[in-house]
């Protein structure tokens, strides 16, 4: 299968984006957590153990899954002549400016790393070892700051969050949001999807990019919801800004060959609890929803549709507060009656916080009424069978620290319609 075409939450997946935890998750410390947006550090050993187990759940239930340290690498051996811009581009999002750093940690890539190891090394990281490993006391000579800076420094840091591929680009309909994330540490990630869509025979021609990482405003794919193929939900959130929102839907309305008539923003509590509407919010099957108990009450949802006369400037929107249950809404724009939705933790609020720390909301719909979740969040698994859900659980010991379900560690890329 060729392209994106992704037009539902719940429709059959056939084909998904997953990136397997590396080495990367070796380069986070306690001081580091913060910066790189753990609480944790996962045991890789498992971690690795559990994504496996999670790929193997996928495949047996009809799914290619294709992974991006695997599509990159096929880049780079079809077009040698990207490795050098995509390096200095890595390097110099890496955060390293100086044009001497930028030649010497190219060379030293270069000459270690080819195929997938090179690729794989980009996203674990450098530290001042082992390029003293390689240069030897000669290292210290290149800055004031290499003279002070300590072994175990970190020239270049490492991408722990990539195997939350929902994030870093979005599929909708048969187009993309490559995003531009809220913090500096995951803003780099998307420089895969960058190239990967421009480059690899899959995707290079015929997916149209209706957000770009070049924007100034800040969105990630865990917000963004394919309601129907008309209807686009995008959440307003800790990492999506509303200005994101308007530029995507604008977008979106200016091409006469998307179907996309309709973003609906939902406005949801900004803490780390809550970092995305899919940690709050999945859709399960055609008339049912997982959701957080906090958010019922509070949540604020905007529709967004074009500007209606004739003579409207081609960024004029119109935004209207809907007041409404958020059943009603989903009902309305999903054309459903009788939308459900299901607590995570059901009536014990200890239980719903517990459990949706864990992501025990953040399932990944792999057809209508068949769901993939974290087995740790025993209580909504329980509460989910019972409405008559299939429900595929997977180990999450480790892949649980880092904040993310199974939703957010996929990225589909087509599903039936």
């Amino acid at each position: 299968m060729k392209g994106i075409h992704v037009t539902s939450e719940i429709k059959p997946l056939k084909k998904v984006l997953l990136h397997r935890p590396g080495k990367e998750l070796l380069n986070l410390t306690p001081d580091s957590l913060s910066e790189q947006l753990f609480d944790d550090i996962p045991y890789l050993k498992v971690a690795q153990q559990e994504h496996d187990a999670f790929a193997k759940v996928l495949r047996e239930n009809g799914v290619e899954v294709v992974y991006l340290e695997d599509l990159m690498t096929e880049v780079l051996a079809l077009h040698p002549k990207l490795l050098e811009p995509f390096l200095y581009q890595w390097l110099s999002e890496g955060d390293v400016k100086t044009k001497r750093w930028q030649d010497k940690l190219y060379r030293y890539l270069i000459k270690h790393y080819q195929g997938k190891e090179l690729v794989l090394k980009t996203m674990e990281g450098i530290t001042m070892k082992e390029m003293e490993e390689e240069m030897g006391s000669s290292l210290k000579a290149y800055s004031l700051q290499d003279r002070i800076a300590p072994d175990d420094d970190l020239i270049i840091d490492p991408m722990p969050n990539l195997y939350f591929q929902r994030d870093p680009f979005a599929s909708v309909g048969n187009g993309v949001f490559v995003n531009r994330m809220r913090f500096p540490t995951r803003n780099r990630e998307t420089i895969y999807a960058d190239y990967i869509l421009k480059y690899h025979p899959d995707f290079a021609g015929t997916v149209k990019r209706y957000y770009d990482r070049e924007y100034h405003a800040s969105i990630e794919g865990g917000d963004i919801f394919n309601l129907t193929d008309t209807v686009l939900a995008i959440g307003i959130s800790q990492r999506t800004s509303p200005d994101a929102i308007e530029h995507a839907a604008l977008n979106l309305f200016n091409d006469p060959e998307c179907t996309i008539r309709t973003v609906l923003a939902f406005k949801i509590p900004e803490s780390r609890a809550f970092m995305h509407l899919d940690t709050v919010f999945t859709r399960i099957d055609y008339d049912k929803y997982t959701v957080h108990p906090a958010i019922i009450g509070p949540l604020e949802v905007y529709e967004i549709k074009p500007a209606t006369r004739e003579d409207r400037n081609p960024d004029d929107l119109q935004i209207v507060r809907l007041d409404m249950k958020l059943e009603e809404i989903l009902e309305k724009y999903t054309d459903v009656d009788n939308v459900e939705l299901i607590r995570c933790g059901g009536d014990d609020m200890i239980a719903a916080a517990r459990e949706q720390w864990n992501d025990g909301s953040n399932t990944l719909c792999i057809a209508p009424g068949t769901i993939i979740c974290y087995e740790r969040n025993d209580v909504t698994n329980a509460i989910l069978r019972e409405k008559g859900l299939n429900v595929i659980t997977i180990p999450s010991a480790e892949l649980s620290r880092g904040r993310g379900g199974p939703r957010c560690m996929s990225m589909p890329l087509y599903r039936e319609d």
